[in-house]
């Protein structure tokens, strides 16, 4: 069984990337971490499906909090964004079939709640302005695998269209 995660990265990733989880790059997690045993790739491909058309989001970083169990994770909250927040539910539509334990907390948790965690590779700050363009499906190995977290497959978010 795998444990996949859903991200919406600061900066690009490639597929094939790795780096250790103290490491991760700034990124936004749009689905959180949950089990499945399908292939990697039909999982991209049921993303792929439901993002088709989805354009580039604009999202501005709000007040720290803190996250976690213990509430001991420093985070930077997104800003409220209705375009952000559907899809999250687009992705816990499309991925919900998928997993392992549909009733686990990525598809049934509390309220999403945008952020961005501070981390050893960097932070953002309140009134930073992001342009997401991308979408990438991440394996959550275990911590002790030397590689740490990898990159399965990225999609691109449709470039915004100009007026007129």
């Amino acid at each position: 069984m795998t444990r996949l995660v859903v991200v919406l990265p600061l900066v690009p990733l490639r597929t094939g990337d790795s780096f250790l989880v103290p490491d991760w790059p700034p990124h936004i997690t749009v689905l959180p971490p949950f089990h499945t045993d399908a292939p990697a790739a039909e999982i991209a491909d049921a993303i792929a499906a439901a993002t088709a058309g989805q354009t580039v989001l604009s999202v501005t970083a709000a007040e720290d909090d803190l996250f976690g169990r213990r509430e001991n994770i420093p985070v930077t909250l997104i800003a409220p964004n209705p375009a952000l927040a559907g899809l999250h539910r687009t992705l816990v539509d499309a991925v919900r079939p998928l997993a392992a334990a549909p009733d686990e907390p990525a598809f049934t948790g509390p309220g999403f709640r945008a952020h961005v965690t501070v981390k050893r590779a960097g932070r953002v700050h309140q009134g930073d302005e992001f342009e997401l363009t991308q979408i990438a499906l991440v394996d959550m190995a275990p911590r002790s695998r030397p590689a740490g977290r990898a990159v399965l497959a990225t999609l691109p978010l449709a470039p915004l269209r100009p007026p007129g």
